[in-house]
């Protein structure tokens, strides 16, 4: 059938732009077309830029009448909107009911619920606009540091949630855990319409990976912010007379990057960003993936990658992270925010070699029966066909 797929490029790439060319590929794969409207946050420019996409991200009916546009055009069969946040806003929907079109979301952050969109504030997950107004967002400046950035970002919030738009409008949701699920239910979403789905990764090129043999020392693989948790995990491997004997390679870039070389111990090596061949070579040599978020992750694609390559993974427990790394059996957890906790876990992790690579097995299992293209496909087959009906 015809999926006209609708997505807000930010600015930088990450890994929900990821996921959509992922799952736009893995849907032409399997016959479906897939035509597009895609916008980028590299459009706006200049201070009048900025202020009418601020006004707009609530509303906007240029957006609307675009996608109006291109159904008349394209006359899909359903619509799969991942972000419309700022320059598509939730005036997608309205197209797509006057149009008579079925329409699935994607939750790829908490943004409908958090004008963060990461449920954390001040250093610690905060859910102040899941239980009252998102407005206390505005004092905050929880978007990017900026009050009014931060008000515009709370006025679609609090005018979507007030119209029942979240409610009403969308046939079926994408949730990429239970715990997220369990979020947006807890604000009003209704539980009946939200689907689990993770996200999936393509087989690594070359295949299952080999046992492990030669694995040895930590990774993190991501961006250099607070919310990732790195300044815990350098400390758990610089503190003065506790540091790990186990090497520590991170690869990434950031706001942070800096204050990390300096606070580094001799175990532990930025190696800047790097390519996904270099990040694959790094996880082939790891013994394990360090994952200490602070925040409420949506689904890392990192895990996904590391458990394709039976690399098992030490998570902060913490949101979703505990849900994806199974204690014990994928991987291990440890307190978030506590480099000490973080510490005797990675200590105990390169202590017992049989241990962890029976663990990494465990997630290669896992990666193929729930994260691989075709576990994915299955689940996303089932979920439209749930939207076409209701």
């Amino acid at each position: 059938m015809k999926i006209l797929i609708a997505h807000n490029r930010y600015r930088e790439a990450g890994g929900e732009d990821a996921v959509v060319a992922a799952e736009r590929a893995l849907l032409a794969a399997h016959g479906h077309e897939t035509p597009t409207l895609e916008v980028s946050n590299d459009s706006v420019a200049g201070l009048r830029g900025r202020i009418a996409t601020a006004w707009r991200a609530s509303y906007s009916t240029v957006a609307r009448d675009a996608l109006a546009a291109r159904l008349a055009a394209e006359r899909p069969a359903l619509v799969h909107i991942h972000n419309f946040f700022p320059l598509l806003s939730p005036s997608l929907y309205d197209a797509c009911r006057d149009a008579g079109v079925a329409v699935v979301q994607t939750l790829h952050n908490y943004r409908l619920i958090c004008p963060g969109a990461t449920l954390r504030r001040d250093g610690r997950v905060c859910e102040d606009c899941v239980t009252g107004s998102a407005y206390q967002a505005a004092l905050h400046g929880c978007y990017r540091g900026s009050r009014l950035g931060s008000l515009a970002v709370a006025r679609m919030v609090e005018r979507h949630r007030r119209l029942g738009t979240w409610r009403e409008k969308v046939d079926r949701y994408i949730a990429l855990t239970r715990f997220a699920r369990g979020r947006f239910i807890a604000v009003g979403l209704p539980a009946e319409r939200i689907a689990v789905k993770p996200n999936f990764l393509a087989e690594p090129a070359g295949g299952a990976p080999a046992p492990a043999g030669d694995r040895a020392g930590a990774l993190y693989v991501g961006r250099l912010s607070a919310e990732k948790g790195v300044l815990a995990l350098v400390d758990a491997w610089s503190e003065p007379g506790r540091a790990l004997d186990c090497p520590l390679r991170i690869a990434g870039d950031g706001p942070l990057a800096e204050r990390l070389r300096r606070r580094a111990g001799p175990s532990v090596r930025l190696l800047g960003p790097l390519a996904p061949a270099e990040v694959a070579a790094e996880m082939a040599r790891a013994a394990f993936l360090v994952v200490p978020s602070e925040c409420h992750e949506g689904f890392p694609m990192v895990i996904a990658e590391a458990y394709a390559r039976a690399l098992p993974v030490l998570a902060a427990n913490i949101g979703g992270l505990a849900e994806i790394v199974e204690d014990g059996v994928t991987g291990l957890h440890f307190a978030p925010f506590d480099a000490r906790d973080l510490a005797r876990r990675a200590r105990w992790a390169a202590a017992n070699r049989e241990v962890l690579a029976r663990m990494g097995a465990a997630a290669r299992e896992r990666f193929e029966a729930c994260y691989s293209a075709e576990a994915n496909y299955r689940a996303l087959e089932a979920i439209y066909a749930e939207a076409l009906d209701g």
